[in-house]
């Protein structure tokens, strides 16, 4: 494996965690479809 320069590990820790914030995304938009599946499809029909 390939060792790190010093301002290659300067860049990689003060990148921001773009992985992180893509999963968050994708967690909360299906939080959210869910909720709207549920509220518009399970609760408004019954009344």
């Amino acid at each position: 494996m390939q060792k790190l320069t010093d301002a290659e590990r300067k860049q990689i820790l003060e990148s921001p965690p773009i992985g992180t914030f893509a999963l968050m995304s994708a967690v909360i938009a299906s939080m959210v479809i869910a909720w709207l599946f549920l509220y518009y499809g399970v609760f408004l029909p019954r009344g």
